[in-house]
């Protein structure tokens, strides 16, 4: 298949959380099985121009009335395959990307353009495959930025060479649906009839997430309890309603782990390898993480774990709240250590520092730090995740393949990757609670301190248990090709004629244009 990935972040090039990831990774997977794969995301300000190849021409981009003009970069993925690379193409627009940020900045969280933003790369999408003579049989959207790709093929572009392609819209977090007034619309183009027949209104405001989920041919979201708990009022975050009506065409697809970065038996981070029937590696990480944080060095204490974004999402909240959250209480009343790793919200970020100072077994590194996240994965007994919800989640796979069995709250992709533990038998991989409270984590944390201590045999078996999981792309990607293949997709875009490309949609061209080579 001609896999055409629509995004706003990739690794290694622009990432603010797990959409970045999953999206290389994905194609990257798509490619070791013999599809043909490129990405289009925005060329941001923090993307060096330099090491990139640039396409002859300037690309005209019809948005609003009129054209829009922008150049477009492209190079390889790293890490793909070396006879079928993929290829990253760069949507370069100094006005709408050429700033700090990708979705807004410290001072401007939510940039005000950035519907028209991303409106106007999701319509580059489009002119990108003329400009290259490549037509996808499958053009794959991911969240609220590039929510508008289904939505202009449904309703503007399904003829020509479109005419056979196919449309996934992937959910990475319903929680984020790009919401704004709706005086934004006009810029897409589109007749205002499409406003309320391809779901864009959500009380007299314009949602970009609401009309892909109206439009995508196929949908899915990244685990497959989340894709239950998303048709629910409770976690539908108001579009509960439009998931049941494309319940027939909407499913969960558990993302996998880059297991070429995270595996105990390869990791440059850590200070000696392991594995399921070595663990003697996971114990000198253990040493050196409290090394690292000025903890006693002592293996018969067990270390708690967590690295996080420190927003309510994530249950901070309850865990960390001034004179609410459990995090003292668990460290004052338990053998333990506690190591934090994360950014987020100013108050919680204070909030560390202060139990840093006041606890002599807890401690914390605000920011992110790709070496210390493996070290603590690597060091820690037990990984903590009190998640609100959680779509998919990785630090717990992360933590599974490290013998790290994780605590964490029965949500989401937590419930599809953890099994309980079971006192009578020993089974499970990790600990698991249902209520988001502070007495619920106390609780639970103490549950796997106890078992540390009493049920030392019960530990050693859950991490090997959970090192054994197989959690690599591979297995994701071929139910992503199954749900291509449900969605229509047939024949390769390779087999339609250049008598079928019908470039009338395509602007004049300014230059001569090429189609670029493979590196």
């Amino acid at each position: 298949m001609k896999i055409l990935m629509a995004s706003s972040e990739a690794v290694p090039f622009a990432k603010t959380g797990g959409l970045a990831d999953a999206v290389s990774a994905l194609s990257i997977a798509l490619a070791k099985l013999g599809h043909e794969v490129k990405i289009a995301i925005p060329r941001y300000y923090n993307v060096d121009r330099e090491p990139l190849t640039k396409l002859e021409g300037e690309m005209g981009v019809p948005v609003g009335g009129f054209e829009e003009w922008c150049a477009v970069y492209y190079t390889n993925m790293p890490g793909s395959p070396t006879k079928n690379p993929v290829e990253v193409f760069f949507i370069d627009h100094e006005i709408f990307f050429g700033r700090d940020g990708i979705y807004g900045t410290p001072s401007e969280p939510d940039f005000i353009d950035n519907p028209r933003r991303f409106t106007f790369f999701s319509r580059a999408v489009f002119q990108l495959c003329h400009k290259i003579r490549w037509f996808p049989d499958v053009v794959h959207a991911h969240d609220w930025p590039s929510a508008l790709v289904p939505v202009y093929l449904k309703y503007a572009l399904r003829n020509g060479p479109f005419e056979k392609t196919v449309s996934v819209l992937t959910i990475h977090n319903l929680g984020y649906q790009g919401v704004y007034h709706k005086d934004n619309f006009h810029y897409t183009g589109l007749g205002w009839n499409v406003f309320y027949e391809g779901g864009f209104e959500d009380w007299n405001m314009l949602n970009l997430l609401k009309a892909g989920i109206y439009s995508a041919d196929r949908l899915n979201t990244v685990s497959e309890t989340y894709c239950e708990e998303t048709k629910q009022q409770a976690g539908g975050f108001r579009l509960d309603g439009p998931l049941r009506y494309r319940s027939a065409n909407y499913r969960g697809i558990l993302n996998g782990v880059d297991t070429d970065v995270w595996n105990p038996q390869k990791d440059s981070y850590i200070p000696k390898p392991f594995s399921a029937g070595e663990l003697s590696g996971k114990a000198a990480a253990k040493a050196e993480l409290q090394k690292f944080f000025g903890l006693a060095q002592d293996p018969d204490v067990p270390v708690i774990g967590m690295i996080t974004r420190l927003t309510g999402q994530k249950g901070v909240g309850e865990l960390f709240g001034p004179g609410y959250g459990s995090a003292y209480s668990i460290c004052r009343d338990m053998n333990i250590n506690f190591v934090v790793l994360g950014s987020g919200e100013a108050w919680c970020e204070h909030e560390l520092q202060s139990l840093s100072s006041r606890l002599s077994n807890f401690r914390a590194v605000i920011g992110y730090k790709e070496e210390l996240s493996h070290l603590i994965e690597a060091g820690s007994d037990f990984f903590l995740m009190p998640s609100r919800y959680e779509p998919c989640g990785l630090n717990q796979m992360y933590s599974l393949i490290y013998g790290t069995p994780p605590i964490v709250r029965r949500t989401g992709g937590l419930v599809d990757t953890v099994q309980n533990y079971d006192e009578a038998t020993g089974g499970g991989t990790g600990f698991m609670f249902d209520d988001l409270t502070p007495q619920a984590i106390y609780n639970t944390v103490g549950w796997a301190v106890w078992a540390y201590y009493n049920r030392k045999e019960h530990i050693d078996a859950m991490r090997k248990r959970g090192m054994q999981h197989d959690f690599s792309w591979e297995k994701s990607a071929k139910k992503y090709v199954d749900m291509y293949k449900d969605a229509g997709v047939k024949k390769s875009a390779a087999q339609k004629t250049a008598a079928a490309i019908a470039p009338d949609s395509a602007p004049k061209k300014k230059t001569a244009e090429k189609r670029p080579s493979k590196k």
